[in-house]
């Protein structure tokens, strides 16, 4: 069963450990299974790419990889401070809220 994460897709947060520690970027993939989110310009790799009709040069392809959603932390879109994210309910629905505001995440 897959666990759901706090940070979704277009989330924008900040990385608070490893070699891109303080960098900002949007989540653009998340992966619920394995606990990894992608971020935009964060974690570049480069990967060997055989040439392809969509790509027929082929050669080394620089990407974005993925990162455990435990070494980012959300930005707060109100306050704009990087927080930890609480949940509560509100018409049978969860909702995301800011640790650090009290304000809803979620619109």
């Amino acid at each position: 069963m897959a666990k759901s994460l706090t940070i979704r897709k277009g989330d924008r947060v900040r990385v608070i450990a490893g070699k891109d520690k303080g960098r900002e970027g949007t989540v653009l993939r998340s992966q619920p299974e394995k606990e990894r989110i992608v971020v935009q310009n964060v974690h570049m790799i480069k990967k060997h790419a055989r040439p392809t009709q969509r790509n027929p040069q082929g050669g080394i392809v620089e990407m974005e990889g993925t990162i455990h959603v435990s070494s980012v932390m959300l930005l707060c879109p109100n306050c704009g401070a990087a927080t930890r994210v609480g949940r509560r309910r509100q018409d049978g629905a969860r909702v995301r809220t800011c640790k650090k505001c009290g304000k809803d995440i979620d619109k």
